[in-house]
């Protein structure tokens, strides 16, 4: 790969240029046509020069070590630490988005800390993290710099996991994933009319997305549904949604229904009941489903792993903390030897940290 120039302006893939003038972007559906000065729906595609450029290369919103547990992946090195970052803007427009004030964001004042790939690979070894978490926006819109970070990660021994809504397409997507270890992909709904009114973006790609990386990749993906009452929480809803990800991906992909609590354009819907997440839980395991969550609420039981096989507690969790282990090596159950899907290293030293 050549070097990029100085500077967080680089050269973007995935685009050509138009007849008379101006680029077109094609990593993801929107495909959006730029004229000279002009920027993307995710605000930092844009066309500069008359090339498709990325306008936030090595540019961050923050820094943060979290536990993986926090992404949310409870099957992917549980108990260990990521070092979690982002940078600004986002594909999709979504009325209800918890971190509105990243990825909304418009001012590239707010992009204050400076890291290259290297530097992001380095500060997690010596943050003792054994992975980095592209998260807060959604990575897909700045895939050369993801992908960039997450082969200087390969050169350190650091996993990486993409935290995003699985709105990407094509090469681009192939490219993506080819670079990622883990990923938790946000699945908003199960309707179109949700993808189209409430986030500005269309159901398929993401379903699409989420059939690549079970049929055509070896990461390893969880799925994350909000459940937001009155919206995308209803049990035929919830019950198709189930049904899909146990016959379309199997029943080992963990799905994740967390909490909803009242943000950005949708400040006029009452946060989750807890009592909703249970049932949407349990309607999935019905499903077939063998590894369902809840998350964003305080629920011991809905965060537990348990054996498929035998119900042996796997792991124990209360909130981000790890409460119990019973897991063999290669993941295996301690009391009757199955295999739980994942990626298990050795006993996590942090079953008793917050």
């Amino acid at each position: 790969m050549p070097p990029y120039p100085d500077g967080p302006v680089v050269p973007a893939r995935y685009g050509r240029k138009l007849p008379g003038g101006g680029v077109q972007c094609a990593v993801c559906p929107h495909q959006c046509r730029l004229k000279e000065g002009q920027r993307g729906l995710c605000f930092v595609r844009a066309c500069q020069g008359g090339e498709l450029v990325l306008t936030t290369y090595g540019r961050s919103s923050g820094f943060c070590a979290d536990p993986i547990e926090k992404k949310p992946l409870n099957h992917f090195l549980p108990g260990t630490a990521v070092l979690s970052f982002g940078t600004a803007g986002c594909n999709l427009a979504c009325r209800f988005c918890q971190n509105w004030h990243i990825s909304k964001a418009r001012g590239m004042d707010l992009l204050a800390e400076r890291a290259g790939p290297e530097e992001i690979a380095r500060a997690a070894r010596r943050a003792g993290c054994r992975s980095v978490a592209f998260t807060y926006n959604d990575p897909v819109i700045f895939l050369e710099y993801a992908v960039d970070a997450a082969e200087a990660c390969r050169r350190e021994g650091i996993k990486t996991v993409a935290v995003t809504a699985g709105y990407i397409q094509g090469e681009a997507r192939q490219e993506f994933f080819a670079a990622m270890d883990a990923a938790n992909v946000d699945l908003k709904a199960f309707t179109d009319r949700f993808y189209r009114e409430a986030c500005g973006g269309d159901r398929q790609t993401v379903l699409d997305t989420l059939v690549y990386l079970k049929r055509e990749t070896r990461v390893w993906f969880e799925i994350t549904t909000l459940l937001i009452p009155g919206e995308n929480d209803s049990e035929e809803e919830v019950g198709a949604l189930s049904r899909w990800v146990a016959s379309e991906l199997g029943s080992d992909v963990p799905l994740h229904f967390t909490a909803f609590y009242p943000a950005w354009k949708m400040t006029d819907r009452p946060p989750t009941p807890p009592a909703t997440l249970r049932r949407a839980r349990q309607q999935a395991l019905q499903a077939g489903l063998r590894y369902v969550y809840t998350g964003n609420v305080r629920d011991p039981e809905g965060a537990a792993t348990l054996c498929h096989a035998c119900g042996n507690m796997l792991i124990g969790r209360d909130g981000y903390r790890l409460t119990a282990w019973g897991l063999e090596a290669g993941g295996r159950c301690r009391k009757c030897g199955t295999v739980c899907a994942g990626v298990f290293e050795e006993r996590p030293g942090r079953e008793t940290a917050s």
